[in-house]
């Protein structure tokens, strides 16, 4: 019996494994440049084993934006439970998360992901979905112009960091999601009114 039949079965590690090079790859090389034959051949996996996570390359980029969007939002809804003030909770959320996100590992999934984003219509229209859920559940308390720049601004940062157009340094930065953050606090009462 060969080695490959007694080592221990972890598909979940595998699966990981798999989307990380997937990310990699598209990061690294560009969408076109993700195909079974290199993410197999970068975990170390036969393209059957690849396969029997991933059906096809298109299930594979789906199940790569699935995680990483599903992240996202999970770190965005941990954010969210940690804020008491409702007005502008999701806006200061995503602009943290968002800031956070080009300096985690995990930006460089996003470098890949938003590549295929750009380039696939039905991840730019799954995208279009999640902002749009978003849009609607938080509109009574994120639906203000200042609220919507805030989050322009961060997706402009976000940007900015994937293409590594720009040398942000941690104070810049910082000061940055001070300012974006002030956008996204509760209004003032207007003038003449009482607290």
């Amino acid at each position: 019996m060969s080695d490959a039949h007694r080592r221990p079965k972890k598909p979940q590690q595998v699966r990981r494994k798999l989307l990380a090079a997937a990310a990699d790859l598209c990061a690294v090389e560009g969408p076109a440049a993700l195909t079974l034959d290199a993410v197999s051949k970068a975990v170390g996996v036969s393209k059957g084993g690849l396969l029997h996570h991933f059906p096809g390359r298109d299930a594979l980029i789906d199940a790569l934006f699935e995680d990483l969007v599903g992240r996202f939002d999970t770190a965005i809804e941990a954010a969210i439970a940690a804020d008491p003030v409702a007005e502008g909770r999701f806006t200061r959320a995503y602009v943290a998360c968002s800031l956070d996100l080009g300096l985690s590992a995990e930006g460089e999934g996003w470098r890949g992901l938003t590549a295929a984003i750009l380039g696939v219509p039905s991840l730019r229209a799954r995208w279009h979905d999640w902002v749009a859920a978003k849009a609607e559940r938080f509109g009574a308390t994120d639906g203000a112009p200042r609220h919507q720049l805030a989050r322009f601004a961060a997706d402009g940062v976000w940007l900015a960091d994937l293409l590594g157009s720009h040398d942000l340094d941690a104070a810049t930065r910082a000061a940055i999601r001070v300012e974006l953050a002030a956008l996204a606090a509760p209004a003032p009462p207007a003038s003449g009114t009482r607290p």
